[in-house]
């Protein structure tokens, strides 16, 4: 399922953690399950491995429905800029940590199983 919307800030909590998202609004986006996928983002004509998460995001937020996805060796300003998410598989339904130090951990290995060079 390709999902195609433009990159809006968020609470940057994914950056703190190492692993800084390109976010989505996914508000109406009801033919697509809430959780982790395997993923491919089309950027600027290249191809780059991500991890995507959709949801509510039940451990900061769990009100506002999202598209974040980490996209695995770029690093720059997204904001503002039409992006093409490639949601491939699914790893795992989304759920609530008990802390952000869980929730890294977990962000961790779904990194190794999306992108497993790292």
């Amino acid at each position: 399922m390709i999902v195609k919307g433009v990159v809006i800030r968020g609470a940057q909590l994914g950056r703190k953690m190492g692993f800084p998202t390109a976010n989505i609004d996914a508000h109406g986006i009801e033919q697509i399950e809430n959780g982790v996928y395997y993923s491919k983002v089309r950027l600027d004509g290249k191809f780059y491995n991500a991890m995507s998460n959709i949801g509510t995001r039940p451990s900061v937020d769990g009100r506002s429905r999202l598209l974040e996805t980490h996209i695995f060796g770029f690093d720059g300003d997204l904001y503002g800029k039409t992006l093409e998410v490639d949601l491939r598989e699914k790893i795992r339904d989304e759920r609530r940590f008990t802390s952000l130090d869980e929730l890294q951990q977990q962000l961790e290995k779904d990194a190794a199983m999306c992108n497993p060079a790292l």
